[in-house]
């Protein structure tokens, strides 16, 4: 369908920049309203348009005829159809002031002839929008952003039990936190343990040393006794 659409939609614009360019004259008539129109403009938009108005009527018809071979031939159908909408008000639209045309017939040719350009814009408008049934860039971008959201959005932010959103870091510290003062009691138990089984060992230790002591006094005196027997 594409294959066959875009020549004939293209064939209109190729077909009036072939005329546009063997009559100049009257192409510049056609294309003076957008011409004047251009050079009102802010003076960084004005200083790139022709001061010539058949030159100007010749660039509108070169890009006329290079937009309708790109359209045609399907490449870069997209940048083409836009292209291609923006030279339709210079080089026909603007020879179509139905309603500057005193006679009545005329002016309903004129009129007609405005909406069948009018028309084309639409076509043109669908055309530079089609992707082929490929997702467009704009819709990738977003795709890819969304996605980026999401991945972030499920590592980094946790819902505590108030519903409340916090951060990894937040949640970590608040663990640490936590922990510290868990532990806090437990140490100071484990110390206050540890300091009474100190305690208790010193005590047995020194009674030990004691009993040591004492047997080993007894077994001296035993010896000598049996020397001396002996």
């Amino acid at each position: 369908m594409r294959k066959i659409a875009r020549p004939l939609l293209a064939a209109a614009f190729v077909g009036q920049g072939v005329q546009a360019l063997r009559q100049p004259q009257q192409a510049g008539q056609t294309a003076r309203p957008a011409f004047e129109g251009l050079k009102q403009l802010p003076d960084e938009i004005a200083a790139k348009v022709p001061s010539d108005v058949e030159t100007f009527a010749r660039a509108n018809a070169l890009v006329q005829i290079g937009g309708g071979v790109l359209l045609a031939s399907g490449r870069l159908p997209r940048v083409a159809a836009a292209v291609l909408a923006g030279t339709v008000i210079p080089g026909s639209a603007g020879g179509h002031r139905f309603w500057a045309e005193p006679d009545a017939q005329r002016r309903a040719d004129q009129r007609q002839a405005f909406l069948t350009d009018v028309s084309l814009i639409g076509g043109l408008m669908i055309a530079a929008a089609d992707t082929e049934g490929k997702p467009s860039l704009g819709w990738r971008a977003r795709r890819v952003a969304r996605r980026a959201y999401r991945q972030a959005a499920e590592a980094l932010p946790i819902t505590s039990g108030d519903g409340a959103l916090e951060t990894v870091g937040e949640r970590v510290s608040a663990g640490l936190l936590a922990g510290a003062e868990h532990a806090g009691p437990l140490l100071e138990a484990a110390g206050e343990r540890g300091a009474q089984l100190a305690e208790v060992a010193a005590e047995r230790g020194t009674e030990l040393a004691h009993a040591a002591r004492e047997g080993a006094t007894k077994l001296a005196d035993s010896a000598r006794r049996r020397i001396h027997r002996a």
